[in-house]
């Protein structure tokens, strides 16, 4: 199976962006980039053009991505396919054969969140592969303390000790290893803080195991630098304040609890600041 990187395309400008993002994302791993238009072919025109323009635009979707992304993107390998059938069902299939699949959401709402739709929403809760979420507007140089040019902002990755698994954490490090990125692994806990006899300081305790969970991978990629925090309080709440200052957050979805994001997942994809990447894992 060939590696490849693929991005939806439906003719709106925050599928481009998601698709440049991917170009990006392809470029770092030294893999193709693949646009994907999910969905049956725009019937052709009946009537004049003003009146047929949102089946215009979805009919030249696809050229006009190929065209935007090969200028900005001049060495990248671009493939570009139409894929019939439902939306969901087709990213679906595209996205078991592919290293990521990038999707984009609509930017904000009134709510300070991010307008993501059903089909994003769908294939995140469902795919076998990693999906990135990206959010209208997103710029190469938000990845970048600086400028597009400058150091990468760390990726973060949202850990749960309970289920630690190899894919995330995998993803995670070579994420890092593929922007030259800092790593953090971040944890959190909600059970109170109640006193009890236990002499084991609970915090210590937690960031025991994560270094436990961590130190394989550390030892496999022995150039990331990585930092492990394990905080007090709510997952959603300490991921998305991260989010603010990173390039990349990542979060897994367990595949044993069905098709269906868990409420972490749900959160940070509404509100984070940057892409999020969910991960299915066993």
């Amino acid at each position: 199976m060939q590696r490849i990187i693929s991005a939806g395309i439906d003719g709106s400008v925050e599928s481009l962006d998601a698709a440049d993002w991917a170009a990006r994302e392809a470029l770092r791993r030294g893999l193709p980039l693949q646009l994907l238009h999910a969905g049956d072919e725009p019937e052709a025109r009946t009537g004049p053009p003003e009146l047929d323009a949102p089946a215009d635009r979805v009919g030249h979707a696809l050229d006009r991505a190929v065209r935007v992304l090969a200028f900005a993107h001049p060495t990248l390998e671009i493939l570009h396919r139409q894929v019939p059938g439902p939306p969901v069902d087709a990213l679906l299939t595209a996205a078991d054969s592919s290293e990521t699949l990038a999707l984009g959401s609509r930017g904000f709402t009134s709510f300070a969140g991010f307008l993501v739709g059903s089909v994003a929403l769908a294939v995140a809760a469902r795919a076998t592969r990693p999906v990135v979420l990206v959010r209208a507007g997103e710029r190469a140089e938000d990845e970048h303390w600086d400028s597009a040019v400058g150091p990468y902002r760390p990726v973060v990755l949202g850990i749960d000790l309970d289920h630690p698994c190899d894919e995330l954490i995998e993803y995670a490090f070579d994420a890092a290893t593929a922007r030259r990125a800092p790593l953090l692994a971040l944890h959190t806990w909600a059970v109170p803080l109640a006193p009890s006899g236990s002499a084991v300081d609970p915090e210590e305790e937690k960031m025991h195991d994560l270094a436990a969970a961590l130190t394989p991978w550390r030892n496999k990629f022995p150039d990331t630098e990585v930092t492990e925090r394990a905080i007090h309080g709510r997952a959603a709440h300490h991921l998305l304040m991260a989010s603010t200052k990173a390039s990349l957050l990542i979060v897994g979805r367990r595949v044993p609890s069905g098709a269906h994001l868990g409420p972490v997942a749900h959160s940070v994809i509404h509100h984070s600041l940057c892409p999020v990447a969910v991960v299915p894992h066993a």
